[in-house]
């Protein structure tokens, strides 16, 4: 008897900074979501696709779940919760490094609104704390809830994930894949590459900025005589003093930003880039229904 070909798609949800969008580009085999040791890097429902002879698993990477403090954060919960209305696994991912805390627990009670979604217990980071560590966690975990599964990874060794992929894929409903076999994100170009501006933009800033941080792209322009791809980007902040963070003394943090950008757009576009940044100001913008939607949000 064959194995019935099945497709859907699965969320990973979680505290800021468990480690949500780095398993999500360890699955998928290349980099879709932006990571960053800062809270709430991811702010959209980010698409990347599995594919395996059997089956085609569509991650829909969230924003991590928070009480929101700002309008911004407001609208990054609804992501969330329009996102795990429409999945059929949930994966929660807690990381084996840290013990369960309240944050955790306001999640698990949050997953009882989504009835029709499986849930998944994922344990990350599994390669940063020792083996009884992580049998304590995994004990912990198993008291919150009755899961489908409860699997140990690490994303960056690469353990564990063929188990991960294997589970959540037979959770899944049978059916066509959903995608075409070359696709690995429904992400467009443009909105790739200003993730990945500001993926540059938040190394080794203070803790203050990340969430004020906002990249628009005005225009990407290829210059066929010259296989070079021009983008032209906005780097928006709240505040006439992080503008001054962003840019450093005398535009070093910003020619900084800039080379980092480029290395990762580079591979991305398969052609040499010229970027172009600019600061720009939008008081309070996180408060701002009207400045949000501008930013895209």
């Amino acid at each position: 008897m064959t194995t019935p070909f099945r497709s859907g798609f699965v969320s990973f949800v979680g505290r800021p900074n468990v480690g949500k969008s780095t398993l999500t580009n360890a699955l998928v085999g290349e980099k879709v979501a932006i990571t960053s040791s800062k809270p709430q890097t991811t702010r959209n429902a980010i698409r990347g696709i599995v594919h395996t002879h059997d089956g085609q698993l569509i991650i829909v990477d969230t924003p991590g779940m928070h009480r929101p403090r700002t309008l911004l954060g407001e609208r990054l919960n609804s992501v969330v919760q329009a996102t795990l209305g429409d999945v059929d696994v949930i994966g929660f991912c807690l990381p084996a490094n840290e013990k369960i805390g309240p944050g955790d627990r306001f999640i698990n009670e949050q997953l009882d609104a989504f009835p029709r979604a499986k849930k998944v217990a994922i344990v990350t980071k599994i390669d940063a704390t020792s083996r009884p560590a992580v049998a304590e966690q995994l004990l912990a975990i198993s008291e919150l809830r009755d899961w489908e599964a409860i699997v140990p990874v690490s994303s960056t060794s690469r353990i564990q994930l063929d188990v991960l992929l294997t589970q959540l894929l037979s959770l899944l409903p049978a059916g066509p894949a959903l995608y075409g076999d070359d696709a690995v994100t429904d992400e467009t170009l443009e909105h790739r590459v200003a993730e990945l501006i500001r993926e540059a933009a938040l190394e080794g800033v203070s803790d203050e900025l990340p969430h004020s941080l906002a990249v628009t792209i005005d225009d990407m322009v290829k210059r066929d005589d010259r296989e070079l791809l021009e983008i032209y980007a906005n780097l928006w902040v709240e505040r006439d003093s992080q503008k001054g963070i962003v840019i450093g003394h005398r535009g070093e943090r910003l020619q900084e930003v800039g080379a980092r950008a480029r290395a990762a757009i580079e591979p991305l576009v398969g052609t040499q880039v010229f970027l172009s940044m600019r600061v720009k100001v939008a008081k309070e913008w996180q408060r701002d229904a009207k400045q949000l939607g501008r930013l895209g949000f």
